[in-house]
């Protein structure tokens, strides 16, 4: 099995899994009228409309939600990155808080510890993200009203 996703979909890629939680809470996000049309948006709603939805008691352990506190690693600069991943309205680059909408956000959202991902940084520069450890995710934890 490939562990690797792009940002252009290959039919290759297994399927990702979303907490119905995530994805009741992402549909209404996206469906407002300042993101209907957005690319960051529609990219998004292209990833959850293929995602394996299940219910927050049956999340695995060790892939990421929404509110996950991730630890990765920039395989191919070698940078450690500790990460959570948030609605736009909680981003905060500067503390590790990112938006869903950002790349590497909607990116990292269903990634399994152990799964790499490749995308462009700002400036077209590649990035290699491994997620190498789960610290925090919410539905293991049983905090189900994040």
């Amino acid at each position: 099995m490939n562990n690797t996703r792009t940002s252009g979909l290959p039919p290759s890629l297994p399927p990702l899994v979303v907490s119905s939680r995530d994805l009741s809470r992402l549909e209404a996000l996206l469906d407002t009228p300042v993101l209907r049309r957005h690319p960051a948006a529609l990219a998004l709603m292209d990833e959850l409309n293929r995602a394996d939805v299940r219910t927050p008691d049956d999340m695995p352990d060790n892939v990421v939600t929404m509110h996950s506190r991730v630890e990765c690693e920039d395989e191919l600069t070698g940078e450690h990155h500790r990460l959570t991943l948030v609605y736009p309205h909680e981003a905060n680059v500067e503390t590790g808080l990112v938006s869903v909408l950002a790349p590497v956000g909607s990116a990292l959202l269903g990634l399994a510890v152990g799964q790499t991902i490749d995308w462009q940084a700002s400036g077209n520069r590649p990035l290699r993200l491994r997620v190498t450890a789960i610290e925090y995710q919410p539905e293991a934890s049983g905090d189900l009203h994040r």
